[in-house]
């Protein structure tokens, strides 16, 4: 379908939600490394959090676009040969296509001025430190840092060396690329080696492209993901600096990689994506991470799908409004509701301490439907039970519908790999 300089919201959630990949086919078998190279052109990275009470932020958005996943294949593309995707900050610590590599590499030359503070206090302040660390990871990589700091020299002349100033050592070498990423442990830590030694040879030879033509290709992965984006949303992609994203996006106009357009109640401009569809309509019904680019920018899924979402992780809590854990529930081109989730593997059971409906969504068929929805994570994650919620306005109509279905038919066993989550 054509489209034109004047987008509806409806429009705009349906160009958005298949530039992020909600409207493909969902795969006819099994799911392979096709499927997942597929799902990273759309979505151009994975976000990683740390967070583990119902599964890791990186592996939610392959499932909330093929569905009941193994795990093992995007373990395979980030820690084992042929590497596919390397960690590194892209938005936030990602697993990134490695190809994106030398257009990250701006960033890795501006460590000096754009790391934390305590990683650019320790390569300032303790260059001798940096060194040692750098040696041990040649010497004896990959390893990870409590490896480093177990057998940290503690004091040497004034510097005073210890476990804290060895990690942020490490983390200036990893943000600087003179280290990366190897993969993770069993308990998520980062294993740390050179470069030469994880990445593709191709990649470390590749030559490094000027800032302004890096910025540039960041912002057409960005905007292709988006489909249709104000310039915030762009630049927050890949977390680029303003004037470089802006000179990126007028570059991009004029070349007519982007177009443009006017998004109904937006009181911005936006840019369309030359290869943006405009689906009839969107059939997705999933639950989508709070780490999922489609709600990365928290201003824009206010804009676009009225839906006001806060991670409330860090909130004390008697004061969260809706859970610790909250995933979206995207029903159609809306999203319907919320649920706080928790993986409870000793018993089990996928719990739902609450459950939330949007005021536009029908209570009956979101219950319906998300009844269907947490039963399949269940068996993605290897649980055999869903608990009825414990509160939240959609509690009383998702319990019934959680009944309903237990009774036609016990959750489903799909577990297709290690689900490396959960309590």
């Amino acid at each position: 379908m054509a489209i034109s300089d004047d987008l509806s919201l409806a429009q705009a959630r349906r160009v958005t939600l298949a530039a992020q990949g909600f409207t493909d086919p969902p795969p006819g078998g099994p799911v392979t490394m096709r499927h997942l190279r597929r799902v990273l052109g759309r979505v151009g990275l994975l976000q990683i959090d740390s967070v583990n009470v119902l599964q890791r932020a990186h592996y939610l958005p392959m499932y909330s676009r093929l569905g009941p996943y193994p795990t093992e294949l995007l373990d395979r593309a980030s820690a084992r040969r042929p590497r596919t995707l390397f960690e590194y900050w892209g938005h936030e610590a990602s697993l990134i296509p490695v190809e994106l590599q030398p257009a990250l590499r701006w960033r890795m030359a501006e460590a000096h001025t754009s790391a934390w503070g305590g990683m650019r206090r320790i390569a300032q302040e303790q260059p001798g430190l940096v060194a040692w660390v750098r040696d041990e990871v040649r010497a004896r990589g990959p390893l990870t840092a409590a490896e480093i700091e177990h057998d940290a020299p503690r004091e040497t002349g004034n510097w005073g060396w210890n476990w804290s100033v060895v990690k942020r050592a490490l983390e200036w070498l990893f943000w600087s690329g003179e280290v990366t990423a190897a993969g993770r442990n069993s308990a998520f830590a980062r294993l740390y080696d050179l470069p030469e030694r994880v990445l593709p040879a191709a990649v470390v030879d590749a030559p490094t492209p000027p800032v302004e033509d890096a910025h540039r290709q960041l912002v057409e992965i960005s905007a292709r993901a988006l489909g249709v984006a104000a310039e915030p949303e762009l630049r927050d992609y890949f977390r680029l600096p303003v004037a470089g994203a802006r000179r990126a996006i007028a570059e991009l106009a004029e070349a007519g990689t982007l177009r443009p357009v006017r998004v109904e109640g937006w009181n911005r401009p936006a840019y369309l994506h030359a290869d943006a569809r405009l689906p009839r309509r969107v059939r997705a019904s999933t639950l989508v991470s709070p780490f999922d680019p489609v709600v990365w920018e928290r201003a824009r899924a206010e804009r676009l799908f009225g839906f006001t979402y806060r991670i409330e992780i860090y909130v004390p809590a008697p004061r969260r409004l809706h859970g610790y854990y909250v995933l979206p529930f995207l029903h159609g081109d809306r999203f319907a509701g919320r649920v706080d989730l928790k993986a409870d593997r000793r018993a089990g059971v996928l719990r739902v301490p609450a459950a939330w409906r949007e005021p536009h969504a029908d209570e009956a068929e979101t219950a319906h439907a998300l009844a269907a929805e947490l039963r399949r994570l269940a068996g993605w994650l290897g649980l055999t039970e869903v608990a009825p919620p414990e509160r939240g306005d959609l509690a009383p109509a998702l319990t019934a519908a959680l009944a309903a279905a237990h009774d036609a038919e016990p959750v489903p066993s799909v577990a297709t790999g290690p689900a490396a989550g959960g309590v």
